[in-house]
């Protein structure tokens, strides 16, 4: 049973309705009680990085999660704003993040002249930097949908799965251990977004 954090910063529709064409089990919940009883979980999340902390914050929602992540060891995987509040901290906002993984979100910093522009929007390809079960059956030509203006930046870069390019790489895809970020929408990202859901599914 997959368990989607709603928190109030995203529409999960999309993902449960994914979760659900892939045969996977999956319930939407928003009280610590839930999340104490999850398997695995993963954590969407569209918007500001405060606004986002705060949501968790208030529905008692973060140190649940920490507590399941952390001392049960159970997987989880962020997606767009949900990777980003994994972090201690972004350049987007004054309060600290999970802390999950060692790592700050910066704003896209782009060259001067450059016809890039923020937010990056559209679809893009993964440039794989180590190996992962989240990117089984994944080859160079998978594409997935991005919407954002920050990306991650960690401080151990063995952390980093995947990056992608624009206007220079950033962190596309995060891990460390049974913790999982994605910058992209998976469930916006057709056969490539299922495949990669299906692997999270199958960690």
């Amino acid at each position: 049973m997959i368990t989607v954090v709603d928190y109030g910063v995203a529409n999960l529709g999309s993902m449960l309705n994914m979760l659900k064409k892939i045969g996977a089990k999956a319930r939407s919940v928003s009280t610590p009680q839930e999340i104490a009883s999850a398997e695995s979980i993963i954590l969407p999340g569209v918007g500001a990085f405060d606004h986002g902390v705060n949501a968790l914050k208030e529905r008692g929602l973060d140190e649940a999660i920490k507590e399941r992540v952390v001392e049960d060891e159970i997987p989880i995987l962020g997606v767009c704003l949900g990777m980003q509040l994994l972090c201690k901290g972004s350049d987007e906002g004054d309060l600290a993040g999970l802390g999950l993984i060692d790592a700050h979100c910066r704003h896209f910093n782009l060259d001067d002249g450059s016809s890039l522009k923020i937010p990056h929007m559209g679809w893009n390809v993964l440039i794989r930097k180590k190996s992962s079960d989240i990117l089984n059956n994944l080859d160079s030509n998978s594409r997935f949908y991005f919407v954002h203006s920050y990306h991650m930046v960690c401080k151990n870069e063995m952390d980093v799965v995947a990056k992608s390019d624009y206007g220079g790489e950033f962190t596309a895809i995060v891990q460390q251990k049974n913790i999982i970020g994605v910058q992209f929408h998976p469930e916006k990202s057709h056969r490539f977004g299922m495949q990669l859901l299906r692997n999270f599914v199958e960690i």
